[in-house]
């Protein structure tokens, strides 16, 4: 099943009706390979640096090599059906699937630098163990979940495929991603914290490159497009934050409670900042990743975006290093947690490659290097994207 129609039965499993308006085209004519969060050129990059011993990314790398996902004795946990509560409770299975389509990007990773086949090999074991198993994700978190995990299996077969190769049970992991994972994610949440649909939107659009499937990469790319205005405010945008379509926050009250109490909006305010900084720094780094794999296929997602990253990472970036107190508007004077290893993707987009100062979200990401994993959907950021300007 390809195209459109890949598509069309995706959304007509989550409930939705096809006939919709079509979005945009955005997809590549050709999709590049390597091509989800990171491309052939940056792995060289990163490649020749470890090699080289040059930090960071030798201490970034030698971190990454000691963690457990990196381990060529990890005994993949497959599950038939993956039952995830609130906050993965119950959790069968939720912890074993993120952190084994972890541990196969992570191998990957290891394979490109180091060039040993054993841990092509056990990335390779890890992914066949999953496809051969999973049939289904339940329970009420099933769609981030799924969007947790299938956001890192298409960065770890990417790899393997399209630069390792010798994997014979790539077809079936393709179509585990396209039976099991996109139905679950495709559609989107639009009433949810937006931290759950942008991961959707990730997984969506990963899956789609791995898929080479135009239709859901358009699908992906409208939705975020739709998404980030509503994630995260300009002033620009009015008095109120826009609201995400289909949602049915239309009024100030029901906006001000979607925004978690906030009734003073400034510019690069997210709509979970007053929930805690941990679940904006998810929805913020789902964002910065959907851009990124965007570019790597050829289309601007950064262009669109600059100004509400930029203004989003520097304000929260700000409060999390104590530069400023929190003033009394803003979430009742009180930062809840920290934004996590979440800022080297953006702040390598924007300052390095778009020469933007952001001087917190410069402090902040250094401060935190080698960014290690959140062991969700986030993992050695610092050694795949810091300072790296392919």
């Amino acid at each position: 099943m390809r195209g459109k129609s890949v598509l069309s039965a995706a959304l007509v499993a989550v409930g939705l009706v096809v006939a919709s308006p079509s979005p945009s085209t955005a997809a590549p004519a050709v999709f590049a390979h390597p091509g989800v969060l990171v491309g052939k050129s940056q792995l060289d990059f990163v490649r020749a640096k470890v090699n080289a011993g040059e930090q960071p990314w030798r201490g970034a790398f030698d971190q990454m090599l000691a963690h457990p996902f990196a381990s060529l004795s990890r005994v993949p946990k497959p599950r038939a059906v993956v039952e995830c509560g609130s906050y993965s409770n119950p959790n069968y299975g939720c912890t074993d699937e993120r952190e084994d389509a972890l541990a196969a990007y992570t191998l990957s990773l290891a394979w490109y630098v180091t060039r040993d086949n054993r841990y092509a090999a056990k990335a390779i074991e890890i992914m066949d163990a999953w496809s051969a198993t999973i049939r289904d994700h339940t329970n009420t978190n099933a769609p981030l979940q799924t969007a947790w995990a299938g956001s890192s299996w298409p960065r770890a077969a990417e790899i393997i495929r399209h630069v390792h190769g010798n994997w014979p049970n790539a077809g079936r992991f393709a179509t585990m991603l396209r039976d099991v994972y996109l139905p679950e994610v495709v559609g989107g949440r639009a009433a949810t914290n937006g931290n759950w649909e942008l991961s959707m939107m990730e997984a969506t659009l990963g899956i789609s490159v791995f898929l080479e499937d135009r239709a859901v990469y358009d699908r992906a790319v409208a939705t975020f497009r739709t998404r980030m205005p509503a994630y995260v405010y300009l002033t620009t945008d009015g008095a109120l934050p826009r609201t995400p379509p289909g949602s049915g926050i239309d009024t100030r009250d029901e906006i001000v409670s979607y925004w978690h109490g906030q009734t003073t909006f400034v510019n690069g305010l997210s709509q979970e900042t007053c929930r805690d900084f941990t679940h904006t720094g998810y929805g913020l780094a789902a964002a910065a990743h959907i851009a990124e794999t965007a570019r790597l296929q050829g289309q601007d997602l950064w262009g669109e975006v600059r100004e509400r990253l930029r203004h989003a990472y520097g304000l929260h970036s700000k409060y999390q290093l104590g530069v400023e107190p929190m003033p009394s508007w803003l979430c009742g004077g009180t930062r809840k947690q920290a934004l996590g290893p979440t800022t080297e993707v953006a702040f390598n987009a924007l300052n390095t490659r778009l020469g933007i100062a952001m001087t917190n979200t410069r402090a902040l990401t250094e401060r935190q290097r080698p960014a290690g994993t959140d062991r969700l959907f986030i993992a050695w950021e610092t050694l795949t994207h810091a300072l790296n300007p392919a």
